[in-house]
């Protein structure tokens, strides 16, 4: 049955309207509904504006690291000391390791880059803090509503965005009602704003709707995996932060580990990697089991128990591959934008930002009766402030990594430690990219192949139990979220020209070849076990996987992590 057959039998939708419709309850979102809220109140107006988010409840679907800048915090709420904001643990040292395949080189703190300074910053749960966001937002008057996917755009006559709904509830796997069917809901809005964080599903459509894109650099992402651990008490050291380049990754694959031991006895763990990596045998989620057994990383982990996982994509293309904002209607902001600054590891304080300066925008152009426009100050206002100062002086980052890890290092030295000790706070060059990430695969037969150990379960673990650990959960009998353009493609394509490289991108098993009734091979898809990373509809060589929002609610839960 298709959705126009479903609102001709059991529509119309009920509609609710708003001044301001905020999709995805993440730190860009709420600091949007925040402000609008704290700069009404200071008018004597009243804001009408509502959040939704398809996690089970705020923090649900948020990963991060995470180290968090509070200089974004600080300017959206000044007294979140006294308000009880979960930034409990300062950090109080910065490792850098180089590693090999069985050693360890620290580099000296006099050589760190001004980017891995994370002095004044804190190690947090990006999903503690989310939480208690969104309960600083519900006091303000903010209509918060989880378990809501939003599925569909809408538009008006004009063809401006006038809001979204949100995903049928009840459907069975064959798109048909079950007795627990519930029509989706609009919800319109005098503006939009779309803070579904990277690779966003409505926040792509919109890209090329509009053509927000063009001129820029394509966007890069990576995949970031991470892990929570309980540790023994006598190997804790509150606030150490731990950065590591080279091994397990080979010199022409971005990426890095990172280790911060939080309060508690509790220590946070991962590997990024991105995801315009050539070999099609690399598997990112193996990498980071791997790296886990280095001495250097093993050392804090003995005698410890892990206690979560969760994996998701992250835009690191940077400065030059963020697309225009603003479009008729609404306005991207947070990593649905791309504004996470990859040099430095950070996102968080970059997406409350971006949320504050749309937030005034929106403030002006309500104020002004305005409604269904473009809020044509934002770029502007965006170049005026700290972050996009910020961005540009990291504006190289990707692209110096692009021509290897010799030539990423040196030139991150040269950037962001010697110039600044010259006097030159930014580059005066600019380097571009062309390549997207899926068009960077080479044939299997071309590259050697990975074999990767086999978990201990200890120290290493396998992927079925990792996502036991993540709390994912999707209700089964519902149509799949996971959608090929072309079914004939993974056999035609993937599995003879790249060895099937979804069986290994992905960090979940969502994806593997099975013997089929006839004796040939056939792509399964388990999509109850999928994280809502989007690394494979980033990395699908021929683009043919789309990821669509499931049911509201289903997904991972990283409370804590």
């Amino acid at each position: 049955m298709t959705p126009q057959d479903l609102l001709e039998r059991h529509g119309p939708r009920e509609a609710m309207d708003y001044d301001v419709v905020v999709v995805g309850a993440g730190p860009a979102g709420l600091a949007t509904a925040i402000r609008l809220k704290q700069l009404a109140a200071a008018q004597q107006r009243e804001v009408s504006v509502v959040v939704l988010e398809k996690g089970s409840e705020p923090g649900a679907h948020i990963l991060s690291g995470a180290v968090m800048d509070p200089r974004a915090l600080t300017e959206l709420l000044p007294d979140w000391r006294a308000l009880g904001a979960p930034l409990h643990q300062p950090v109080t040292g910065d490792d850098v390791l180089m590693l090999s395949a069985n050693g360890a080189r620290r580099v000296p703190d006099s050589l760190l880059p001004r980017v891995l300074d994370n002095h004044g910053n804190f190690v947090i749960s990006l999903s503690d803090l989310v939480k208690w966001l969104a309960q600083q937002a519900e006091a303000l008057g903010v209509e918060i509503f989880p378990g809501f996917a939003a599925a569909e755009l809408l538009f008006d006559d004009d063809g401006a965005v006038k809001g979204v709904a949100t995903g049928h509830q009840g459907l069975g796997r064959d798109g048909t009602p079950t007795p627990a069917f519930q029509l989706g809901m609009e919800l319109h809005g005098r503006y939009t704003v779309f803070a579904e964080g990277a690779r966003g599903h409505l926040g792509r459509r919109l890209v090329e709707r509009y053509g927000l894109d063009a001129g820029r650099d394509p966007q890069s992402h990576a995949l970031g995996l991470k892990e929570l651990w309980e540790i023994d008490p006598a190997r804790a050291r509150p606030g150490l932060v731990v950065h590591t380049a080279g091994w397990p990754l080979d010199r022409s694959t971005y990426g890095g580990g990172f280790l911060y031991h939080g309060a508690g006895g509790r220590v946070t763990l991962g590997l990024v990697v991105g995801l315009d990596y050539t070999n099609p045998w690399l598997s990112p989620f193996d990498e980071m089991q791997r790296w886990k057994t280095h001495p250097a990383i093993r050392a804090h982990l003995e005698g410890g128990q892990r206690i979560g996982y969760g994996a998701r994509a992250i835009a690191a293309g940077g400065l030059l591959s963020l697309p225009r904002p603003v479009f008729p209607g609404g306005v991207l902001v947070g990593c649905d934008a791309g504004t996470l600054n990859a040099a430095r590891i950070k996102g968080s304080h970059a997406a409350i930002k971006s949320g504050l300066l749309a937030a005034e925008s929106l403030h002006e152009a309500l104020s002004a009766g305005r409604h269904h426009d473009e809020l044509d100050d934002l770029p502007a206002r965006f170049e005026a402030s700290w972050l996009y100062e910020e961005l540009h002086q990291a504006r190289n980052f990707k692209a110096w990594f692009k021509k290897g890890r010799t030539v990423g290092t040196l030139m991150t030295g040269v950037e962001h430690w010697l110039l600044p000790r010259l006097g030159v706070p930014s580059p005066p060059w600019t380097l571009h990219r062309s390549e997207p990430d899926h068009a960077t695969l080479r044939p299997a037969a071309d590259c050697p192949r990975i074999e990767y150990p086999k978990p201990d379960g200890v120290i290493s673990f396998d992927r079925l139990s990792s996502v036991f650990v993540s709390n994912t959960n999707h209700a089964e009998d519902q149509p799949a979220h996971l959608t090929l353009k072309d079914a004939s493609l993974p056999l035609a394509l993937n599995r003879p020209t790249y060895g099937g490289p979804e069986a290994r991108y992905c960090p979940a098993g969502v994806y593997e070849y099975v013997a089929s009734e006839d004796g040939g091979e056939r792509l399964q898809i388990n999509a109850q076990n999928c994280l809502h990373c989007k690394t494979c509809d980033i990395k699908d060589p021929a683009q043919n996987i789309v990821w669509v929002a499931p049911e509201g609610g289903g997904g991972p839960n990283y409370a804590g992590m």
